[in-house]
């Protein structure tokens, strides 16, 4: 639908087509009679007449807001028409007809008289002598702030540097007040209409930034109406040949008579009101940018040239169902299945749950008896107003501090705190100008955005694409850099799935010390695994500085510095010697003593490695030894059940077992590329030598590592296991209980 200067656009007014020649009814007057009418109203109440050249937005704005105060929009006007007298458009016509036409377009869409009177003065303060002060005083800080929010910064303060900063203070006022956003896209949508007027190489840069960041604005705005003329413009200056194309074709489907949307649009009318159903069924031609999509993902709808070829004739327009009661929608789909054959995968439901920019329908497609597939849309007609003109449609903002009688998603930004919400958290870490134009049109890149809930039930609205990554500092930057892992719909999986619409996601995190600490933060690879501006600006300033942990407690050997012997900044093996060529005299074979039994021989278990000051019993084996396992060791309570007695044992600090304490550790992860050397770098970093290790084939992402590990001194133990718990994608680090062999 294209919003034409001076023709309302009758939004939320759907009507079925009326025949040939129908009489008007009793009573109702014509256009022009109307005007005559309200021009002798006026007129008789005392109040001045409007100027002749608002009669035209007067009458479409009374249409929406028969209240509305004329006296502040001629008074509006008749500054704007002074301030800019003189001066011309590139076109030739006097600067006055640019206001005048922005502010027509936002009439047609509804908008309220304060935004009517900032859109007539919107350029005032950039162009002309008057004040921001003037306009406040004139008019009030409301309207101020408005005009404020839409004036461009100037290039010489800030260079090439102008137009992104612009853009920031803008988004940075539609956080408060959304018309700011409602305005420029009005303003941007009358320049592309007389963009003839400019230079070829203008009209290809406005084009661009227009399908960067200006359609996806309107669209996550819901303004549908005035998104679809935007897209069809730029179109037609990016690919004229292709837009000279597809509108050739729908002229000529337009020459001949419909014989599949109209026929079938009457056939559902007759039995939507067999039905009881009340419902007006009308034809919706698709615009140009949209038949173009469709031809063009149709599979096999292209020519020997690639080009989109041979359209059928329901692929130019759906059918839009609007009815009164929300119970309405489905019962009409009811109708829709039972008597037609619904297509697999082409229902959704819009009206149980709204899109991003709160657009509700429901969507679905049926077979015809002749082979045709006609999509059909159903929606109340609140509905229908918001699906053409978004926030607009919620009316203005209310002031602050003043109750509301609604619910507060219907008077505010519907997005927030969506999309916007986040846009303004992430363009206050990025002051470069460049990096902020780049990651905002990175961001509004995605045409859609999905929703994802949590385990616990909270809602994360992400554009389209993202990943587990985008989610889990979505969910806050410390939860990003403690992420080792995400379930998603109740499985394990790695950090780079790409998430759908409805997916169940739970973070997992890793846990830090009770003393406090740093988490292990990001690894490198995660930002190619970020859509998401924010979640990639996170990742890049910690890669880039990666705060100061706490100090781990090493009392094993030291690091060797660069340039002694040994590998640089690896542990310097100091300890003491082992093997045969060990004196006798170091070896020190009873790291505990058994209470009634003084030197016998002492074995620690391999199946559950005891280390000081673990909670430990002894059990006599063959030989006159005694075994050593940790409490609870499933090998030790076997050795009780068959009889044996449990000794006391007790721990000789001093002491040392000669081959030195071993433990074994289980690490549990998500498989990931480098992570047994992530693992094996982390141990040797505490200065811990590994004996052997086992990798266990991955099941379902997940991956299990065992280690056996020489440790320095029995307190680096808690320290090498936090440690390995930092390795990204590490989720536990256990002692595990392994069966005793032999």
């Amino acid at each position: 639908m294209t919003i034409e200067a001076g023709q309302p656009l009758g939004l939320g007014q759907p009507t079925t087509v009326r025949q040939a020649g129908a009489r008007r009814p009793l009573g109702e007057l014509g256009r022009a009679a109307l005007g005559r009418a309200g021009r002798a109203a006026l007129l008789a109440t005392g109040r001045p007449p409007v100027p002749d050249a608002l009669e035209p937005l007067v009458r479409v704005h009374r249409l929406h807001h028969p209240q509305a105060d004329l006296g502040l929009l001629a008074r509006a006007y008749r500054l704007a028409e002074a301030s800019h007298r003189g001066q011309k458009r590139k076109s030739g016509e006097p600067y006055i007809t640019h206001p005048l036409a922005v502010t027509m377009i936002l009439a047609q869409l509804g908008a309220g008289t304060t935004t009517l009177v900032a859109s007539l003065l919107h350029d005032t303060v950039e162009d002309t002598e008057l004040t921001l002060d003037q306009v406040g005083a004139g008019f009030g800080p409301e309207v101020a702030y408005l005009v404020d929010g839409v004036t461009k910064l100037e290039k010489v303060d800030f260079g090439a540097a102008a137009e992104a900063e612009t853009f920031r203070k803008m988004l940075v006022a539609t956080g408060d007040d959304v018309r700011v956003m409602v305005i420029k896209l009005a303003d941007r949508l009358h320049n592309m209409r007389t963009i003839r007027h400019m230079k070829p190489a203008s009209r290809v840069r406005i084009a661009k930034v227009t399908r960067d960041v200006l359609i996806p604005l309107a669209e996550r705005l819901g303004i549908q109406v005035l998104k679809a003329e935007l897209e069809d413009i730029v179109f037609a200056t990016l690919h004229p040949e292709e837009y000279a194309r597809t509108r050739a074709l729908m002229a000529g489907h337009e020459a001949e008579p419909d014989a599949v949307l109209e026929p079938f649009a009457r056939q559902l009318a007759k039995q939507l009101a067999e039905a009881g159903v009340a419902a007006e069924v009308t034809v919706r031609p698709r615009h140009c940018v949209s038949l173009h999509r469709v031809l063009l993902k149709r599979s096999g709808g292209t020519g020997p040239d690639g080009r989109p070829s041979g359209p059928r004739p329901a692929d130019f327009g759906r059918l839009l169902v609007v009815v009164e009661e929300n119970a309405d929608c489905y019962a009409v789909l009811g109708e829709l299945h039972t008597c037609w054959t619904p297509l697999p995968g082409e229902f959704k439901d819009f009206v149980a749950a709204p899109k991003f920019n709160l657009y509700q329908s429901l969507h679905t497609a049926v077979a015809l008896s002749g082979g045709a597939v006609v999509e059909v849309l159903v929606r109340t007609r609140r509905m229908h107003e918001v699906a053409e003109t978004g926030v607009v449609a919620l009316g203005d903002p209310s002031p602050a501090g003043t109750a509301q009688d609604t619910d507060e998603l219907d008077r505010t930004d519907p997005a927030r705190p969506g999309w916007l919400s986040r846009l303004l958290e992430w363009q206050q870490e990025t002051p470069d100008p460049d990096a902020f134009w780049s990651a905002l049109t990175a961001d509004l890149a995605g045409d859609r955005e999905i929703t994802v809930v949590t385990e616990s039930g909270e809602t994360l609205q992400l554009r389209a694409g993202a990943t587990c990554v985008d989610a889990a500092y979505l969910l806050g930057e410390e939860t990003g850099h403690r992420c080792i892992g995400v379930r998603v719909n109740g499985r394990l999986s790695a950090l780079s799935t790409v998430l759908e619409d409805g997916d169940q996601i739970a973070v997992l995190t890793e846990t830090l010390p009770a003393g406090g600490g740093q988490p292990s933060g990001p690894a490198p690879e995660w930002l190619a695994h970020a859509r998401t501006p924010a979640a990639r600006l996170a990742i890049e300033r910690w890669l880039a500085d990666p705060p100061a942990r706490l100090p781990a407690v090493r009392t094993g050997p030291a690091v060797t510095p660069p340039g002694q012997p040994g590998q640089p900044g690896q542990p310097a093996r100091t300890g003491r010697p082992s093997g045969p060529g060990r004196p006798a005299a170091e070896k020190r074979a009873t790291p505990v003593t058994v209470a009634g039994r003084p030197g016998a021989a002492v074995r620690l278990a391999r199946c559950c490695t005891p280390v000081p000051p673990d909670a430990v019993a002894g059990y006599p084996i063959r030989g006159g030894a005694v075994a050593v396992h940790r409490t609870g060791c499933p090998a030790g309570e076997r050795m009780r059940a068959d009889g044996r007695d449990a000794l006391e044992v007790h721990w000789q600090p001093q002491d040392a077992p000669a081959d030195g304490h071993r433990a074994t550790l289980r690490a549990e992860a998500l498989n990931r590329p480098r992570l047994l050397a992530d693992l094996t770098a982390a141990i040797s970093a505490e200065g811990v030598g590994i004996v052997s290790a086992e990798v266990e084939p991955p099941q379902e992402s997940r991956v299990r590592h065992t280690y056996t590990v020489e440790l320095p001194e029995p307190g680096a133990l808690p320290g090498l296991m936090r440690a390995m718990l930092r390795v990204s994608g590490v989720y536990d680090v256990s002692r595990p209980h392994a069966p005793e062999v032999g």
